[in-house]
């Protein structure tokens, strides 16, 4: 009995050897081969808080309406300025041009970048125009927005979670009259938020290397996006 009991431990070990080696030898490969789970080799385009943006009703610079339904089907990259700023602003829309060229988005139909402005009652559309030329802006594809102040504060704040106010000092300079986000928002073809990016080197970032970072993840989204 006890040898018996000898010849089958063997006769197991022989088999379950070669079973063993191979899982470990495939187990070895795919820790190579394949990505590690906090390594993702893509951005994640869609962040679980996506949120749809809220309607609205505006005015571009060539004087013609545009509204929310105008951009549905497009991936849009919205930013919010003032043509009188002083402060970030120039960067924030520098930033925007660099998307314009890096992006090609004059052979991108399906992408829009989009900027509003927080100061619409000194940025008529004729302002939009001029500042607008400076960065050379694509006529069509690159949209400046102007309106009602009340509801593009709203809209800065309930579709896209941004801070936008006046400047609470009763007599600011020239060019610091309102206070808001220098973040970009990438908006998905249903119209949906879906991620936030830095809109400009920031004073802090002395070699530029997490705006350069933040850039090309934002390129990466845009990109994945248009494929969706």
């Amino acid at each position: 009995m006890a040898t018996d009991n000898i010849t089958r431990t063997s006769r197991l070990s022989r088999w379950a050897l070669p079973v063993l080696l191979t899982i470990a030898v495939a187990s070895f490969v795919a820790a190579i081969v394949l990505p590690l789970p906090w390594k993702k080799t893509t951005p994640e385009p869609a962040p679980v808080d996506a949120f749809q943006v809220v309607p609205f009703a505006l005015t571009e610079r060539s004087g013609r309406p545009v509204s929310d339904a105008d951009l549905k089907g497009k991936v849009w990259v919205a930013s919010f300025v003032f043509t009188r700023c002083s402060g970030p602003c120039p960067s924030v829309t520098a930033t925007v041009a660099r998307l314009q060229s890096e992006l090609d988005l004059a052979n991108t139909p399906d992408l829009r970048l989009v900027t509003f402005t927080v100061d619409p009652d000194r940025d008529t559309p004729d302002e939009l125009r001029k500042y607008a030329d400076r960065y050379r802006a694509h006529p069509d594809h690159w949209l400046f927005l102007t309106g009602k102040e009340k509801e593009i504060h709203r809209l800065a704040k309930e579709g896209f979670k941004l801070g936008v106010s006046r400047s609470t000092d009763p007599n600011p300079p020239a060019g610091q009259e309102f206070d808001h986000s220098t973040r970009l928002v990438v908006i998905d073809k249903a119209g949906r938020v879906r991620s936030f990016f830095d809109g400009y080197q920031g004073p802090s970032d002395v070699d530029g290397s997490r705006f350069n970072a933040e850039f090309a993840r934002l390129k990466e989204t845009v990109a994945a996006l248009l494929k969706e």
